[in-house]
């Protein structure tokens, strides 16, 4: 069985890995890939955005399924023409993706269903946006409504942050045309937690939960990167908590979908927020979450191939989908400067066999070497009884790792191992 996986990052190469271990499947191709994903998989050079390209590259090579993992192919309907083409894909249709493709969309949908979700204003003009801004408390969170490679979000402390948002984001349009609407929402306190679930759009199958650590810096310093580790499971998410999030958000979020003619069948991500008022629902991603993946993967036991072709098949319920129930920490190595300027092109030398797993996120290969080509270089992921002994393996395996200009945050999985005591 021939398998194509479409993306070249990170949450790529967990994916493969784990697609991997199936042994049905004979050969798996990376659209584009990374020199990292290159040892487990062979990479095409066709960019994730190029649709007609990869549909020719399926066919040509008789693809059996497709996995999409990226965002934006999605939202531009990479699954429906590889579906048109006859080829069987997890992953929602363009229709469906709309979800993380439009914030206004998922906002509205959000009110229009009852599930909860911070109070929010959308504008298309900038003048009404700035007047609304001299009347809302502070902080306040301003959010570009497409998409903007995770970067849309522009939390302001102050009034003058807020108006800035508005300027650089409508006027200036620093993430160019997803800027042309804006959410302008209430901030919300308390313990973040990302669910990613898998969904035929009947069925929904929560994860594993997990905890990311955003800010480039220890103790949550600095600027909002794409994500500088993570951790699972998430302690904040009780028993308790995951019934009422089932009750109150993720099976209304799907019949909300199916009232609204838009099935979604695949990953439905949901970032949430554990307020003193319950969990709501901060964003939705119509996809599986980075490098929220590189955790909750490797403590699914179940197989990958499997529980992907039942969600494709509309058959999830009948599928047996188990997660150990142990404890996984990864930590992301990025080159020195990010997320704003950073210098690549530094040979990346790794540890023969180590205790856990290497996720290549920003690497190429030159001249049979592995270099540096991105910010986020790599995640490494350990598994253990504990979180505590995860947390450890993981920054053990880190010591190993070597590549000019690397840095990564030495605090993560700290917060979750106080919230635990």
């Amino acid at each position: 069985m021939k398998i194509m996986v479409v993306g070249g990052g990170g949450r790529e190469h967990a994916i493969i890995k784990k697609l991997k271990a199936n042994k049905d499947v004979t050969k798996i191709f990376a659209l584009p890939g990374n020199g990292g994903i290159a040892k487990d998989a062979t990479c095409i050079a066709i960019g994730a955005k190029e649709i007609d390209k990869i549909v020719d590259f399926a066919k040509a090579n008789g693809i059996s399924y497709a996995v999409v993992a990226p965002d934006d192919p999605l939202v531009l309907g990479a699954v429906d023409s590889l579906n048109k083409a006859g080829i069987p894909c997890f992953g929602p249709t363009a229709n469906a993706a709309i979800i993380e493709g439009s914030k206004v969309f998922s906002k509205n949908l959000m009110k229009k269903y009852g599930i909860p979700t911070a109070e929010y204003e959308v504008f298309d003009s900038p003048e009404e946006a700035l007047k609304y801004l001299e009347t809302v408390p502070l902080p306040t969170v301003i959010k570009a409504d497409g998409l903007a490679l995770g970067k849309g979000v522009i939390i302001a402390q102050t009034r003058e942050e807020a108006l800035d948002a508005v300027h650089s984001i409508m006027e200036n349009k620093i993430f160019g045309a997803s800027g042309n609407k804006i959410v302008i929402e209430e901030f919300l306190t308390g313990p973040e937690v990302s669910v990613l679930s898998f969904t035929d759009g009947n069925t929904i199958v929560p994860m594993v939960s997990s905890m990311d650590h955003k800010r480039a810096g220890d103790n949550d310093t600095g600027l909002n990167t794409g994500g500088m580790g993570t951790i699972a499971p998430n302690p904040y998410y009780t028993k308790e908590i995951a019934d009422i999030c089932m009750k109150t958000i993720f099976l209304p979020t799907i019949k909300a979908m199916n009232a609204e003619g838009r099935m979604f069948k695949g990953c439905l991500y949901f970032g949430l927020m554990l307020t003193p008022k319950g969990p709501k629902v901060i964003e939705y991603n119509c996809r599986f979450g980075d490098p929220e993946t590189q955790v909750v993967l490797p403590l699914l036991e179940s197989d990958l191939l499997s529980v992907m072709q039942s969600v494709t098949n509309g058959t999830l319920k009948a599928e047996e989908v188990k997660f150990s129930d142990k404890s996984a920490c990864c930590v992301v190595m990025a080159s020195s400067g990010y997320p704003q300027k950073y210098q690549t092109g530094f040979e990346i030398k790794l540890p023969e066999n180590p205790e856990g797993e290497i996720y290549i996120a920003g690497a190429k290969l030159e001249n049979g070497k592995m270099v540096t080509s991105g910010g986020r270089v790599l995640g490494v992921t350990a598994v253990s009884d504990t979180l505590k002994e995860a947390i450890d393996k993981a920054y053990g395996i880190v010591m190993t790792v070597n590549f000019e200009n690397a840095f990564y945050r030495k605090d993560i999985g700290q917060r979750a191992l106080k919230a635990k005591k």
